[in-house]
């Protein structure tokens, strides 16, 4: 499960997923999450996240593992208003021939739409940030308010807490309700958004 990250990276966007993905385990005996998790990011030096955390990627854009599912968190290079493109984007429209997800959280939304796999699809990110994002991404469906919109392959949630409720819903779909459950109080989660 690959998290693509560059530089301003949301902490919250990328680690409430990884929580939750790092506390599923697939049945109650198991030792080990049942998911594998990294990062990617264009280049593989450290990275300056929100409110000024470090990270360092665990992969480049060159030699990253082709993931099954792909989160897209908020980031601010190239700057999300922009339709500029960078190699991240290249990156991810490439890793998603092959992934069986790919979702974004937040306003990663608005990276995810660069890549056009976006493109005539409902969707949804941060409610403050619809305007902004309908005048940036008119070809997309964008839908005001939920907590997250699947379509297919391709999962979106809304503004930064919405992404754990996605990530449950996401393991409620490789699994059961009842593993998301374990997850979520395992978490100590009391959010019940992610439930159909």
């Amino acid at each position: 499960m690959a998290f693509a990250i560059n530089p301003g990276v949301q902490v919250i966007d990328l680690a409430g997923p990884w929580e939750t993905f790092q506390d599923t385990y697939a049945t109650s005996d198991a030792q080990d999450s049942a998911f594998t998790l990294f990062t990617v990011c264009e280049n593989i030096g450290p990275v300056r996240a929100s409110g000024g955390l470090m990270l360092v990627p665990d992969y480049s854009t060159a030699d990253a593992p082709q993931p099954d599912v792909i989160v897209v968190p908020h980031f601010d290079q190239p700057n999300p208003a922009s339709r500029m493109t960078s190699d991240i984007h290249a990156w991810i429209r490439h890793a998603h021939e092959q992934a069986a997800l790919t979702m974004s959280v937040c306003t990663g939304a608005f990276q995810l739409a660069k890549t056009g796999l976006l493109d005539g699809i409902p969707m949804t990110t941060n409610k403050l940030a619809s305007d902004n994002f309908a005048r940036s991404f008119p070809e997309v469906d964008l839908r005001r308010g939920p907590r997250f919109v699947e379509s297919g392959r391709i999962a979106t949630s809304g503004g930064l807490s919405a992404g754990i409720d996605l990530a449950l819903r996401v393991v409620s779909r490789y699994f059961d309700e009842s593993v998301a459950t374990q997850t979520a109080m395992r978490m100590e989660y009391a959010g019940t958004g992610w439930r159909d």
